[in-house]
């Protein structure tokens, strides 16, 4: 059985913040605002994953009001989630995902976002597309107000115990 989970996330661009996108921090004088270290990425994709087997959103599961998760690596939440997935009986088949900003350029970072989430997500870096897109100057991404990502996720249910 297949099941299929698509993700978004959003965050505002400010300074004081590192700018942590698919597990790496990368340079640029803003960084996310948000209650974990706001990594738009894997935000998209834990929700993906979260939505591919209809379990809660990662707002639901890791509360912005819960002190324990504030300035979190999104790392940690993204093995935790995947830790369900195979409790739920599920292996990932492939992600497919875009980061949408129109600054700073995301194309040298990528190989690295897919050494480091294949890794955590035991899938084949040949199975994660990771693909950068702008706004064309327009809305608040366009402006650089915010980095947005999204995320579609296909789950491939174990015939027999994998883990």
């Amino acid at each position: 059985m297949y099941r299929i989970g698509l993700g978004y996330d959003i965050h505002q661009l400010v300074d004081g913040r590192d700018l942590i996108i698919g597990g790496i921090k990368i340079t640029h004088e803003k960084g996310l605002l948000g209650h974990s270290d706001a990594d738009v990425l894997i935000h998209a994709i834990i929700d993906g994953m979260l939505g591919a087997l209809a379990l809660d959103d990662i707002g639901t599961l890791f509360p912005d009001t819960d002190p324990k998760y504030k300035d979190i690596d999104s790392t940690v939440m993204l093995k935790k989630v995947y830790e369900l997935i195979k409790e739920k009986g599920y292996y990932i088949v492939n992600i497919d995902s875009n980061i949408i900003a129109q600054a700073p350029k995301m194309m040298p970072y990528i190989p690295k976002m897919k050494e480091i989430l294949s890794h955590i997500l035991d899938i084949s870096p040949d199975n994660l597309s990771i693909k950068a897109k702008t706004k064309e100057k327009m809305d608040a991404v366009g402006q650089k107000l915010a980095i947005e990502a999204s995320a579609v996720i296909l789950l491939e249910k174990c015939m027999k115990k994998m883990y």
